[in-house]
C-alpha cells in the first residue's frame, strides 16, 4: 500500500474555523472522487500555545504508485487542486510505505 502524506499550511489571514470548514467539510467531497483511493485521513493540528509550522496533515492510501499517478492525472484532481487554492498557502507532500512497529518487541 502506498500513502500520499501531505502537510498543509492554511491561507494567510484565514480563520481556523474557515480553514477547518473548507478542509474538513468541503474538501472530502472532492477527495472521495479520486479514482483508486482506498482510504483518506485528515489530521488537523490542535490549538496550542505553540505556533505550529503546519495546520494539518492529510494521508491518502492507494494500492500502488501507478494508482497515485492515475488519480492525480484526471479531471477529479484538477477540481481538487482548484479547491485547495481557496484555503491553502502551501502543501508539501511525499509518497510513503507505512510500516507498523510492534511496541511489544
Amino acid at each position: 500500500m502506498i500513502k500520499v502524506v501531505a502537510v498543509l499550511t492554511a491561507k494567510s489571514g484565514m480563520s481556523r474555523e474557515e480553514f477547518l470548514h473548507k478542509w474538513n467539510v468541503e474538501h472530502p467531497v472532492l477527495v472521495r472522487k479520486l479514482p483508486g483511493l482506498r482510504r483518506y485521513r485528515q489530521n488537523p493540528a490542535i490549538e496550542h500555545a505553540k505556533n505550529w509550522p503546519f495546520n494539518g496533515m492529510a494521508e491518502l492510501w492507494f494500492d500502488s504508485v501507478a494508482d497515485v499517478k492515475k488519480a492525480y492525472a484526471g479531471e477529479e484532481a484538477r477540481v481538487l487542486f482548484e479547491h485547495e487554492h481557496e484555503f491553502l498557502d502551501d502543501m508539501r507532500w511525499f509518497l510513503a510505505e507505512e510500516r507498523e512497529i510492534d511496541l511489544n518487541a
